[in-house]
């Protein structure tokens, strides 16, 4: 049977993935090359969509929850959700430099990549502490009721590039991290 936190897991692993695509795309930006700005766009878009629509929201309540049951987790679990916040604004300032970038009109080619730059090391650092601080204390103080909460609070929904159904807009990139994962199985 899947748990809610086995599910919150599995999403941070997809994250954590397309957090290394879209760094290798940075990366080309940072060589002066071009990099892919359509997949970098369609990355930022899931995240945005996915990650700050329906895993943060739901993780906010799993947070709540976590400090009613070991009130030692406040100032973590502050932190975090701050960083949701700027996870949130920075995607949105991220997504506004990509589409300016596809347009030709890239403003200014640092704030494309500092944008790019913060929105990794916030992403990388908020899974990090999930994983290790938070993550541990909720499999250990949270009840199938707190669960069910969790399960109330936004609405299920299939995941659009992980899930069963991949949308139609992300096919592409399901096909690529696919094709990637089979290569470094074989290896």
């Amino acid at each position: 049977m899947t748990t809610p936190l086995s599910v919150w897991h599995e999403d941070h692993i997809h994250f954590a993935r397309l957090l290394d695509l879209l760094e290798e795309q940075v990366i080309l930006f940072d060589r002066g090359e071009r990099p892919n700005y359509g997949l970098m766009s369609l990355i930022i878009y899931y995240m945005r969509s996915f990650g700050d629509r329906v895993h943060h929201p739901r993780e906010d309540v799993a947070y709540a929850k976590l400090v009613e049951r070991d009130p030692g987790m406040e100032i973590v679990v502050n932190r975090l959700q701050q960083e949701h916040r700027v996870i949130a604004t920075v995607g949105e300032a991220l997504s506004n430099r990509l589409e300016e970038a596809q347009g030709d009109v890239v403003s200014s080619r640092s704030a494309l990549e500092a944008a790019g730059a913060m929105y990794l090391v916030y992403y990388r650092n908020h899974l990090s502490t999930e994983e290790r601080h938070v993550m541990p204390r909720a499999a250990q103080l949270l009840t199938p009721e707190d669960w069910a909460e969790v399960d109330a609070a936004v609405p299920a929904s299939d995941d659009p590039l992980f899930g069963e159904h991949v949308e139609q807009r992300f096919a592409m990139l399901r096909k690529q991290i696919e094709s990637e994962a089979s290569l470094a199985g074989q290896s």
